[in-house]
């Protein structure tokens, strides 16, 4: 089965920045060669997640406010190895994960209309995050 592997970078604002990459994944799959099939989007770094959601402000507001309740960033956490002090960077990202996998048929991305893939930074400063893109399937 054929694969295309391809990278692309976005900036995330800190502690909670959410970047709407949902058209750039669609670009990519539609420049491959495969026709249907899946992709993968890998968010590399482990302050970093991929999901999906409904991207607009107010609900972009309630993602940050829900986890800071969840996971207070101003929390005394054990990882201090790096004198960063991002150890609930690392536990919001471990919750929501750093990949997801999203099929498509005749090159178009199986998105609901009100469903945007997104890329969160959680790292308590702005970040360039680089993301994998894995597009496997048939011509």
């Amino acid at each position: 089965m054929p694969v295309e592997t391809r990278e692309i970078s976005v900036t995330g604002k800190e502690d909670c920045g959410i970047v709407d990459i949902t058209e750039t994944i669609s670009k990519e799959v539609k420049n491959s060669k495969i026709r249907d099939g899946t992709v993968t989007v890998f968010c590399i770094g482990s302050t970093g997640a991929i999901t999906t959601m409904e991207f607009e402000p107010n609900l972009s507001k309630d993602v940050s406010e829900t986890l800071d309740r969840l996971i207070p960033l101003n929390m005394d956490y054990h990882h201090k190895t790096w004198g960063d002090f991002n150890g609930g960077s690392h536990l919001r990202a471990l919750l929501v994960g750093p990949s997801l996998t999203i099929p498509f048929v005749e090159k178009s991305l199986t998105l609901g209309t009100w469903h945007q893939i997104v890329c969160i930074n959680f790292d308590r400063i702005e970040k360039v995050r680089k993301i994998v893109l894995q597009i496997i399937g048939e011509f």
